[in-house]
């Protein structure tokens, strides 16, 4: 089987040099190995294309034979690394929390530590007869986040 240790670097090396960044290496059953990337712009298929030849040819087939899958993370994949917070920042997500909520929210900031949304709620103000929707930020740890995706919004 594959070493998933040398896929990464394969893939390391690959992306030296451009604003890509690696989401996630599965090496599987039958040496299947998977390779999502990333980008804070837009990644087209020559780039994935050069990518995957780069991999493919620092990878041994005389060794060990590989089917190699090289690809974007899709956009309604749930964030795995830091990079995906960074690119999302300013938009919409939901996030389901390791103690059952699932919060909807604007993306606002990321740290090494976590991230910060911000959500509409309706409070009534003392003295108020009506409530009214006020901005409520609430910041999370990576590790209090069990998912957290990119909110499609069909508005």
């Amino acid at each position: 089987m594959t070493d998933k240790q040398e896929v990464l670097r394969a893939a390391e090396q690959a992306i030296e040099g451009t604003d890509l960044f690696i989401v996630d290496v599965r090496v599987g059953a039958g040496n299947s190995i998977v390779v999502e990337l990333d980008s804070p712009g837009s990644m087209d298929l020559d780039t994935v294309a050069a990518v995957s030849r780069s991999i493919e040819a620092k990878l041994d087939r005389e060794k060990e034979d590989f089917e190699l899958e090289v690809g974007s993370a899709g956009l309604t994949a749930p964030f795995k690394v830091r990079g995906q917070y960074d690119k999302n920042i300013g938009n919409e997500v939901e996030v389901l929390t390791t103690d059952g909520r699932k919060l909807r929210g604007t993306l606002t900031e990321t740290t090494d530590e976590g991230f910060t949304i911000v959500m509409k709620v309706k409070e009534k103000p003392e003295g108020a007869k009506r409530p009214v929707v006020v901005d409520k930020p609430e910041t999370f740890a990576y590790s209090q986040a069990k998912r957290v995706n990119y909110l499609i919004d069909f508005k």
